[in-house]
């Protein structure tokens, strides 16, 4: 191995690249013989297409995208693996300020939770039917991201049929205050800071967040190409660490201002300081003069947020076989279950003693409230993880979830 190893890698301007950012501006890389290199890029498609062809070794990625390039679901479909999560949490729904007013209009409380909002949503589609007005039209950064089924997933339980009563479309995140604004887009599921700015410029409203419809639900993963993290080991080991180490800074409440002045700098968000603090002290301004405190709305290094759990990747390969993005099959489930590698996880961080599960899939939505289990330092606490609606989604019964799955 040589003395410094070179890394490329990607990411999207938004507040969950906070870990990879601070494993570079921070130092950590650095300790860990690395040279990180980070190049921002404008879409999730470019990140998917650089890695493809090599431009990267690795990038800030929608954690169901390595699932999808395994399966051959991309343009350029290559073997991907995913050694580390980066977050839980971290999006929302945000809405134009005259849909909000509609759903007011419908019974909304501006409160963030899920199924009233739904409730009113569904009201207003109703109602535009019958008035022969167009659908709604929604954005979502990438088809094959948390965002796309965490939206369909909502509005599906609300009784909406995200095919069929609504558009969705896809967006890049910095693009869709944008869009709102010249009504391109009645809405759109992102990542902060973009909802947040919305708010600010008093163009649109929140309405739910992810982390009320599945709380301490996956978002950002570590994303790396197969061949290339076979033949660089050590390389990959050694970003494992640093990105460990960086989740924890990024996690301790004293860093907060400091990582919000990090990521506000131009060549990461490019946006005001003040715009990154809701989302860092989970109050929430739903509009101008409303502000909803939040549990975990975003999660950096706490309750396993960093582990690979192969429950997420099968979770999300469940949402792709119901929206028929994908066929159902043994082969398929174990493609998708392999495309996240706790095996890589505990072998990179053993050296450092960090606590990690001794399982590599949990029942999701089990938790009520928070539980801590055994780990193979100490303990740690999970959860609570449920969905919103109520299911559980048991890994071992894959079969059974995906044929109880209604396509609303």
């Amino acid at each position: 191995m040589p003395d410094r190893m070179d890394i490329t890698l990607g990411f999207m301007p938004l507040f969950d690249s906070a870990v990879v950012v601070t494993a570079a501006e921070k130092g950590f890389a650095s300790d860990e013989g690395i040279d990180l290199k980070l190049v921002r890029e404008t879409s999730w498609a470019n990140i998917r297409d650089r890695i493809a062809v090599g431009h990267f070794q690795a990038a800030h990625m929608l954690a169901p995208m390595p699932i999808a390039s395994n399966l051959g679901l991309s343009p350029l479909s290559t073997p991907l693996i995913t050694p580390m999560a980066l977050n839980l949490g971290g999006n929302a729904i945000t809405v134009s300020t005259a849909l909000y007013d509609a759903m007011l209009g419908e019974g909304l409380v501006a409160d963030l939770e899920p199924r009233g909002a739904g409730a009113a949503l569904k009201a207003v589609v109703e109602a535009r039917k019958r008035l022969g007005l167009p659908m709604l039209r929604f954005a979502v950064v990438h088809f094959h991201s948390g965002h796309n089924y965490e939206l369909r997933y909502w509005l599906s339980a609300c009784g909406i049929s995200p095919d069929h009563d609504v558009e969705i479309a896809a967006v890049p995140p910095p693009l869709m205050p944008d869009a709102l604004m010249m009504d391109r887009i009645d809405g759109y599921c992102v990542g902060e800071p973009w909802n947040t700015v919305s708010v600010d410029r008093n163009i649109g409203r929140i309405v739910t967040v992810k982390s009320k419809i599945w709380r301490n639900s996956p978002e950002k993963v570590l994303g790396v190409s197969k061949r290339w993290g076979e033949a660089n080991r050590p390389a990959l080991d050694a970003l494992l660490r640093a990105c460990y180490r960086a989740a924890q800074w990024c996690g301790n409440p004293e860093n907060i201002e400091e990582l919000a002045g990090i990521m506000a700098a131009r060549q990461y968000l490019g946006v005001e300081g003040r715009l990154l603090l809701p989302e860092l002290t989970g109050r929430i301004l739903v509009s101008p003069d409303v502000t909803v405190e939040v549990e975990d709305f975003l999660v950096l290094d706490r309750k396993a947020a960093n582990f690979p759990w192969q429950s997420h990747a099968l979770w999300f390969y469940s949402q792709m076989v119901r929206w028929g993005h994908c066929s159902h099959s043994p082969n398929n489930v174990l493609i998708a279950r392999d495309s996240y590698r706790p095996d890589i996880y505990r072998q990179a961080l053993k050296p450092i003693f960090a606590a990690m599960p001794g399982a590599n899939l949990k029942v999701e939505g089990a938790l009520a409230a928070p539980q801590y289990i055994g780990a193979t330092v100490g303990r740690l606490m999970l959860g609570p993880d449920g969905f919103f609606d109520g299911r559980i989604f048991d890994p071992d019964r894959i079969d059974d979830y995906i044929a109880s799955q209604a396509i609303a």
